[in-house]
């Protein structure tokens, strides 16, 4: 028999081993029901494209790699005058502090020119972290202005996800290289089988300058997102500049993910660069949740702050993927007679999971949320609203994507005049929305229960 029939004879068997070892390797994981399901079905009747698929992308938690990787938790004291004592919303995240200042990047023209102040104003050290970097203008004017920092002596720092940034190479990034400045790419698509990591990406956005400002948000570097054009070239997006004590703590995820990608550990932030915590401010919270951190803490705690809501529960996201207990804490909330809205784009970048929200927006819409779809154009901003005593921006969208696998932040603000402008900017666009129409009819509620069954893989 030669090599090409042995091969096709054992084959069956050989993939009827490897489902088992991956049934009982699904069954261990601390899946929800409806993501355990959907695997177990895709490897057990479609094995010959589940097996290869869940190998590629079925990784949730990565408990040995992690072990290697810094614990954002093990962060050490950072300015403990400028703690604040309670929780607040999210007891998994870094403590809340005082004293912080806030700036609402509201367009895509805004946050470019910030980003590119704050660069220009670096004087010791620049850390970025972003899903994409274009190759485009918006992406080459960032990297040129990096590259003259380095060039002037300033410790440049790029960390790209390996997905999200595909298209760029190290060619690419050789000016800022060969001037001093570092990058690296996370979680390389090419690794050995069976780790389950290209499904794990680093959904995260930060821009960090000499450990004193940053800005946090949904915004890619590219021009789809932001750059030197009118507001209206770009989609709706949401970032915000942060000064003061918080500062401290995005710096400390961007460490902890840069040892993990680059394999270089960074020194720890100077106290004194934080500034003095007794000034006037914002009290914040920064939190961060993904593979690296035990359970899955900002879901978490949007669940007990969903169930905690006493008047409103205001939610801005381009996508609406959620799991089962999430869409049952939003439905609860809005039979309570919680003032929730959902503002979704009327329709997204990506059709697929436009159709597979269908069944969630209806089952909302049925207990009483109103859902409103945004119609100028793709709405990518990720904000929350709850009642008047939080908002919430970050990379995270409402989807088990981010609140499941991905590596993602939040930043928290509890300071009433700060709440206020994102409920000022979140009305602003609600005037161009429309509420969307109750679905009926058999065939429609047959493909809404189709798509909830496929969307734990998406």
């Amino acid at each position: 028999m030669n090599l090409i029939g042995f091969f096709i004879n054992f084959l069956p068997s050989i993939g009827f081993i490897l489902a088992l070892v991956l049934l009982a390797h699904i069954l261990k994981q601390r899946r929800s029901p409806a993501s355990t399901l959907a695997w177990l079905m895709a490897i057990v009747f479609v094995p010959y494209a589940g097996v290869p698929l869940y190998i590629i992308f079925g990784g949730r938690k990565m408990t040995r790699m992690a072990e290697n990787k810094p614990l954002l938790s093990d962060s050490p004291p950072v300015n403990t005058d400028a703690a604040v004592t309670d929780s607040r919303i999210f007891p998994g995240g870094f403590p809340a502090t005082k004293g912080n200042k806030a700036l609402l990047l509201t367009t895509g023209s805004q946050a470019f020119r910030r980003i590119m102040a704050l660069i220009r104003s670096a004087e010791k050290t620049i850390h970025i972290t972003t899903f994409i970097l274009g190759r485009d203008d918006t992406g080459r004017a960032i990297l040129n202005a990096l590259t003259e920092k380095a060039r002037r002596g300033v410790k440049v720092y790029l960390l790209l996800d390996a997905l999200g940034s595909l298209r760029v190479r190290r060619k690419y990034l050789l000016p800022l290289l060969n001037a001093g400045g570092k990058a690296a790419f996370f979680m390389p698509m090419m690794h050995l089988p069976f780790r389950g990591r290209a499904n794990l990406r680093n959904h995260r956005k930060m821009v960090l300058v000499d450990h004193t400002r940053a800005i946090v948000g949904g915004m890619n570097l590219a021009a789809q997102y932001m750059g030197p054009g009118e507001a209206k070239d770009y989609w709706l997006d949401f970032s915000i500049q942060v000064e003061g004590p918080s500062v401290a703590h995005i710096y400390r995820v961007f460490q902890s993910d840069w040892r993990f990608a680059a394999g270089e550990p960074l020194p720890e932030i100077p106290l004194e660069a934080q500034g003095p915590a007794t000034l006037p401010g914002e009290i914040m919270q920064f939190a961060a949740s993904g593979p690296d951190v035990a359970g899955d803490a900002l879901r978490e705690e949007l669940l007990a702050a969903f169930f905690r809501a006493r008047r409103r529960v205001w939610i801005m996201t381009p996508y609406f993927v959620p799991d089962d207990l999430i869409l049952e804490s939003l439905c609860i909330a809005a039979k309570r007679g919680i003032d929730l809205r959902l503002v979704l784009p009327a329709r997204s970048n990506h059709r697929l999971a436009d159709l597979v929200r269908e069944g969630y927006l209806s089952q909302l819409q049925e207990s009483g949320g109103k859902i409103m779809l945004y119609e100028p154009g793709m709405m990518h901003a990720k904000v929350l609203l709850i009642d008047d005593r939080a908002a919430v921006t970050g990379s995270v969208n409402m989807d088990m994507r981010s609140l499941l696998l991905d590596y993602e932040v939040a930043l928290c603000v509890y300071s009433r005049e700060v709440i206020n402008q994102f409920a000022t900017w979140m009305q602003s666009h609600m005037a161009y929305c429309r509420l969307r129409k109750p679905r009926t009819g058999a065939t429609l509620g047959i493909l809404e229960g189709m798509g909830r069954l496929v969307a734990p893989l998406l």
